[in-house]
């Protein structure tokens, strides 16, 4: 008799269109894994993100008539532990392309081999996989544009059912639900609720809002963008569903695209989050630890960009627009190393994976994937073009909240005896010039 397979879910927290578990319960008798690896850093965000969506995962699993297995230590010797135990014919896990996700493919191909326990790596993290399109020269797409040109005409890979049953070995029985409490730490009170039951819920309300999308996505106060990006970073629905569900509507799907974009750079360029993937003229960056707490606190006296860092404070999660003029507002306007920005973002998002993250963060810097390497977002022209009436800054910003439409972007300007009644710091850096 042929013994189970092992899955090893890992940024993959889902049952619809999973193609690992899909081929392991088509072979027979399945023991789902996840082991909580420590040697992943994770800020409390995300970390209370993902036991929520363990949790949501377990369900599922235990309404199939499977279970999840939790393990905490290297993923690596706890899924050969767990394949020795079961007499497991083989382990079936969804690839990735980080560093740190490529080294621990390496590692567990190399024990599988000692054990002769056949590995399997399953598509499953982007619509389409990293290393699949590939320039007519070799290497990997460095601009996005002639990326999209293909990547939306390729054919891509069919969607996994969920299946109806999952059947678990006897002898297996998942952990203690209180394993999967959240830790300990201090979480954004605003915090979205992990789990593919939440954002599968989160993509049927989308379908019904994605044609506005490309009038409404950088309107900051309508907050009209998808918000299923925690939801994707963690597999909890599948980017390949998403783009099913939204296949008519091209201006959301360049947004998924610039995603799988960004993993095929990062397989390409695997210390992307470390050096500049191309130098700037000036390749310099000045210190200012007082200006970079400013700036993650809240507090520069640019409403909109301490608008932006208070929503990421709230909430774990930052609208698309705002991200990039807080990232401009660091990088060109303060001067500050990109990559302290990208660990506070690492830190605070709860869909800040390594491809997206600081893929991004290069593009605003100047050092990445852009054809214009030296653009600059101006605070206060992009604050009265996508928050005309300064909704999202009162909002946010509290201090402000008296101040009527636009004047809100430019306190500045007041006279001085109302800016003193304000408790709203005054500018760190040089006001730019309304009209760049």
């Amino acid at each position: 008799m042929t013994g189970p397979r092992v899955v090893l879910f890992h940024r993959d927290l889902r049952v619809h269109d999973h193609p690992a578990l899909a081929a392991a319960c088509a072979a027979g008798q399945v023991v789902p894994l996840f082991v909580v690896d420590p040697g992943i850093p994770a800020g409390a965000n995300r970390r209370a993100f993902l036991a929520a969506s363990l949790r949501d995962l377990r369900h599922s699993l235990r309404e199939r008539g499977g279970d999840l297995l939790v393990r905490r230590g290297d993923p690596v010797e706890e899924a050969i532990r767990v394949a020795t135990a079961v007499g497991a014919s083989g382990i079936e896990a969804t690839a990735d392309v980080s560093t740190y996700a490529t080294a621990r493919q390496r590692r567990l191909a190399q024990v599988c081999d000692q054990a002769r326990v056949p590995l399997t790596l399953h598509a499953g993290v982007t619509v389409v996989p990293a290393g699949e399109l590939r320039p007519a020269a070799g290497g990997y797409y460095q601009i996005f544009t002639p990326y999209w040109r293909v990547w939306q005409h390729h054919r891509w890979r069919d969607e996994a059912p969920a299946p109806a049953r999952i059947r678990l070995p006897r002898t297996v029985t998942g952990d203690d639900p209180g394993t999967l409490t959240a830790p300990a730490g201090r979480t954004a009170p605003d915090l979205a609720t992990g789990g593919e039951a939440a954002g599968l819920r989160l993509l049927d309300e989308w379908t019904g809002h994605v044609a506005q999308y490309d009038q409404l996505h950088d309107d900051l106060a309508a907050d009209r963008t998808s918000r299923l990006s925690a939801y994707l970073h963690f597999g909890c629905v599948s980017a390949r569903a998403v783009a099913a569900a939204c296949a008519d509507h091209p201006a959301f799907l360049r947004q998924l695209c610039w995603r799988d974009f960004y993993h095929q750079v990062l397989a390409g360029f695997p210390a992307l989050p470390r050096r500049a993937l191309r130098r700037r003229a000036a390749d310099t960056w000045r210190e200012d630890s007082d200006a970079l707490a400013a700036w993650q606190s809240g507090h520069t006296g640019m409403p909109v960009v301490d608008a932006g860092m208070r929503q990421l404070a709230a909430g774990g999660f930052l609208h698309n627009r705002a991200r990039l003029i807080t990232a401009s507002y660091l990088t060109k306007t303060l001067g500050l190393d990109w990559r302290a920005g990208a660990r506070w973002y690492d830190e605070q998002l709860v869909d800040a994976d390594v491809a997206n993250n600081y893929g991004n963060w290069q593009w605003v810097a100047g050092t990445g994937n852009d054809a214009r390497p030296y653009r600059g977002f101006n605070p206060v022209r992009q604050a009265r073009r996508f928050d005309p009436d300064g909704a999202y800054v009162r909002r946010w910003v509290p201090e402000l909240a008296d101040l009527d439409g636009p004047a809100v972007h430019e306190p500045w300007l007041l006279p001085p005896a109302r800016r003193r009644r304000l408790a709203y710091p005054p500018p760190i850096a040089a006001v730019p010039e309304r009209s760049r």
